[in-house]
C-alpha cells in the first residue's frame, strides 16, 4: 500500500520550522547580546549609578510583559531590544563596582564572562546534539527559581551574606538546568517563538554572569 505524500511532508515541514526557530533565536539572542554589551559599556562609561533592586525588577517585569504582549507582533522585537538594553544598563554599574573594590576586578569579570560563555555553548550544544527532551525539569526550575529569588530577597533585607552566596550557587545550577530546558523546549515544540525563546536564554545569560561573578568576587577576589 502507497504511503501518502502528507504523511511524509509533515514530518520534514516540522523539521525546517524547528530549525527555522533555532536559527532565528541564535540570531536575535547574538544581536541583543551585542546590544546589551552596548549599553553596560556605555553605562560604565557615564558612570551610571546603581538604580536600586525596585526600578530593576519594575523594569525587568514591566518590559518582560510588554515583550510577551507583543511576541507576535514586529513590536515585539523592538521591545526585545528595549529589555535586554535596559539590562545591559543595570550591568554597567555593577561590572564598575568590582573593578573598584578589586584589584583584580578585571580578571574577575572577564573569568565570569568566559564561565558564562562556556556553560551555555557546552549546555546547548550538548542538547541540540543529544536532541533529549528535558521538559520534565520544567516545574523543578521554576519552583527552584521561586524559592531562590525569595531567598535573594531574605539575604538582601537581613543582609546574610553566607545566604546570598548559596543563592548565587543555586542560580548557577538553576540556570544551567533551563538553558537545557529552553533548548529542549525549542526542538520539541514545547516553544515556537523565537522571541520568547530569546528572551529565556539571555536571562538564562545574565544571571550566570552575575551570579558566576559574585562567587567569584567572594571567593577570589583580592583587596
Amino acid at each position: 500500500m502507497s504511503q501518502s505524500p502528507f504523511a511524509v511532508a509533515q514530518p520534514a515541514e516540522s523539521v525546517l520550522a524547528t530549525n527555522k526557530l533555532i536559527r532565528n533565536t541564535y540570531t536575535l539572542l547574538s544581536m541583543t547580546l551585542l546590544f546589551s554589551a552596548f549599553t553596560a559599556g556605555l553605562s560604565m562609561v557615564l558612570n551610571f549609578p546603581y538604580m536600586g533592586p525596585l526600578v530593576t525588577l519594575g523594569g525587568y517585569f514591566g518590559l518582560l510583559f510588554l515583550t510577551s504582549h507583543l511576541r507576535n507582533s514586529a513590536w515585539g522585537l523592538l521591545s526585545v531590544f528595549a529589555l535586554t538594553g535596559f539590562m545591559g544598563l543595570t550591568l554597567g554599574p555593577l561590572i564598575n563596582a568590582y573593578l573598584h573594590m578589586f584589584s583584580n576586578g578585571a580578571e574577575l569579570v572577564m573569568l565570569a564572562l568566559g564561565g558564562t560563555g562556556a556553560i551555555f555553548l557546552g549546555l546547548s550544544g550538548y542538547a541540540l546534539t543529544t536532541r533529549k527532551d528535558f521538559s520534565f525539569m520544567g516545574g523543578f526550575i521554576m519552583v527552584g527559581i521561586l524559592v531562590a529569588f525569595l531567598a535573594g530577597i531574605a539575604a538582601m533585607i537581613f543582609s546574610i551574606p553566607a545566604l546570598s552566596l548559596a543563592v548565587s550557587a543555586m542560580f548557577v545550577l538553576l540556570m544551567s538546568g533551563f538553558i537545557l530546558y529552553q533548548t529542549s523546549e525549542m526542538i520539541h515544540g514545547g516553544e515556537t517563538n523565537y522571541i520568547m525563546a530569546t528572551v529565556g536564554l539571555y536571562i538564562t545569560i545574565y544571571n550566570l554572569f552575575t551570579s558566576l561573578l559574585h562567587l567569584l568576587g567572594a571567593f577570589a577576589g583580592e583587596d
